[in-house]
């Protein structure tokens, strides 16, 4: 059902941002922007089981204009899929065109005022995180009232009131919930000004939020006001950063953990240390039922989460590692665990070289909780869930990943890079594939850079992936020519060649899956266009992934700023 009052107000806040074009001249106010689309039509491939949707051709579009004048601010987003490209979003399908955000904010004096959609975070998220990764298809933009206050030096509040988006039907679709959350955050130096002479700071914050949501369950009695709070510290020195935050959070029946009145609760720790030529960096963190979500029957684990856990796990760039095994954190509950050392040996010594060789080495590890279950079926204790010693790993592994990097530069014009990675990945649980056992991959990578001068370049990628499990082997060749400052081309093949016997013979084929691009940058335009095949796989950005179905065919992305 169509929102009119929403789509009523986005058209007023969308008035208020484009309204002072015509004034523009005359009081000094400043208009930028930008666009994107991404275009794709899709052809007919049995051979990789490639989705060809209704509509051959599928068109996603972005459109932001902002306008600025002092201590105001308005702007708009115009959205528009016609259909939505296969897999896309991470949840509710969008569809149609329309607006998508709107905002208007002012700064009086230490008051910051924002009515209509805006994004925000608290900490590290793991109460509140509002905010957009358009290519992953993640929006869970705020629609409400934001109050941002500073009373004194280095004390900042802020709170906010209103619905978050779900999904897009010709405008901006707001979930049933309601979420409010205030936070506060304390900067010693900046507090203490010139009092304080120490190089080293010490950030103390905490938060709340509360979600509503009406009970109409005929069968279960569910709290209508949920609360989370989150308590958190950050020591900083030139050389050390400490960072702690706790959160809790109240029972929370919903159909993501089978709607038990168990209390949540999550600890992170990570610190880092650093100087020239060395750094090293360790973390734990333990999720105990925390999937928080402003509406208890959301559809997809992507939709109206209030929250954000972050991984512990490296974010892997290369194809391989990248699409085919990440990881994404487990909100229902694991413990893990991350340390990661990098070094680089100087000029001019026996391992340096001439101009240096770089190292890193990155270890991670998730286990699921040590639980104990609890009642039977039709027992009142069973609605409690389980019991479990907070951050406490139980037996089953959910991911592992141990890998190192050597970068050498090897002449004024040649760069290296070696990875080795070995991954353990319980398929099952992270994927949603049950009864496949877990995968145990090898993979190496080797990453090459050529400077021709100052303006071509070529770079080029070879991987391979080897596992008896899943898909079998793996190799993918990438190269990528540039000539500086409007084209490049590239070309990528990625190679299922199996390897192993009994995967075979369970009917799986050996398959090519090659792709061709080309660039043109001009100013602030860039257009690209690609042909060939895409795998089916994972797409994840910070931890958060989506499938990514097969597909064949030709695509165009045109991105331009102004």
């Amino acid at each position: 059902m169509v929102n009119h009052r929403a789509y009523t107000t986005g058209r007023i806040l969308l008035a208020l941002a484009l309204s002072p074009l015509a004034l523009r001249a005359q009081d000094g106010g400043q208009i930028h922007g930008n666009f994107s689309t991404d275009a794709q039509y899709y052809n007919v491939d049995s051979a990789i089981g490639a989705v060809v949707p209704p509509q051959r051709l599928a068109a996603n579009a972005w459109a932001n204009l902002i306008y600025t004048n002092g201590p105001f601010e308005a702007g708009g987003r115009f959205e528009s899929y016609t259909p939505a490209l296969a897999g896309y979003p991470a949840g509710v399908p969008y569809s149609g065109s329309g607006i998508g955000y709107r905002y208007a904010r002012y700064k009086q004096s230490d008051l910051e005022v924002t009515v209509g959609n805006f994004f925000e975070q608290f900490g590290q998220g793991m109460i509140f995180r509002s905010y957009e990764e358009r290519y992953l298809g993640v929006d869970n933009a705020m629609d409400g009232i934001r109050l941002k206050y500073q009373p004194i030096r280095g004390v900042y509040l802020k709170g906010f009131i209103g619905q978050q988006r779900l999904n897009f039907v010709n405008e901006a679709v707001k979930g049933p919930g309601v979420v409010r959350g205030f936070d506060a955050e304390v900067s010693l130096s900046e507090l203490l000004d010139s009092n304080w002479t120490s190089a080293n700071n010490l950030i103390i914050g905490g938060g709340f939020v509360s979600k509503y949501q009406e009970d109409r369950d005929p069968l279960l009695e569910l709290p209508e006001n949920v609360g989370a709070y989150a308590l958190r510290a950050n020591f900083t020195t030139p050389k050390w950063n400490i960072y702690t935050e706790y959160a809790y959070k109240i029972n929370d029946p919903n159909n993501k953990n089978g709607f038990i009145y168990k209390d949540g609760q999550a600890l992170l720790v990570n610190a880092t240390y650093s100087v020239k030529g060395f750094g090293i960096s360790a973390g734990a963190h333990s999720f105990d039922n925390m999937f928080f979500q402003s509406d208890r029957s959301a559809a997809t684990p992507f939709d109206l989460n209030i929250n954000f856990l972050p991984p512990l796990a490296k974010q892997h760039t290369y194809n391989l590692p990248a699409t085919l095994y990440p990881y994404a954190t487990q909100p229902n509950g694991e413990v893990a665990a991350q340390g990661e050392l990098f070094y680089k040996w100087k000029k001019g010594t026996a391992l340096g070289g001439k101009y240096g060789t770089k190292i890193a080495l990155n270890y991670s590890v998730a286990y699921a909780l040590d639980t104990v279950r609890l009642g039977l079926a039709d027992d009142t204790t069973a609605r409690i869930g389980y019991r479990t010693a907070f951050f406490s790993p139980g037996k089953r592994r959910y991911f592992q990943d141990m890998n190192v990097e050597l970068r050498k530069k090897i002449s004024d014009s040649w760069e290296l890079a070696l990875t080795y990675l070995n991954v353990w990945y319980d398929i099952d649980i992270i994927q949603g594939k049950p009864g496949q056992p877990a995968v145990h991959a090898d993979m190496v990578i080797l990453e090459g850079l050529h400077n021709f001068n100052d303006k071509n370049s070529l770079r080029f990628e070879l991987q391979h992936l080897s596992t008896k499990q899943d898909q079998g082997n793996w190799a993918t060749a990438l190269a990528e020519l540039t000539f500086s400052p409007h084209w490049f081309v590239a070309a990528m093949d990625q190679y299922n060649y199996i390897g192993d016997a009994k995967l075979e013979a369970k009917g799986q084929k050996q398959l090519h899956y090659p792709i061709g691009s080309v660039g043109y940058i001009r100013g602030g335009n860039r257009f690209q266009v690609n042909y060939g095949r895409q795998r089916a796989g994972i797409f994840c950005v910070g931890g958060v992934c989506r499938q990514v179905p097969a597909a064949n065919g030709l695509t165009l992305s045109v991105t331009s700023t102004f």
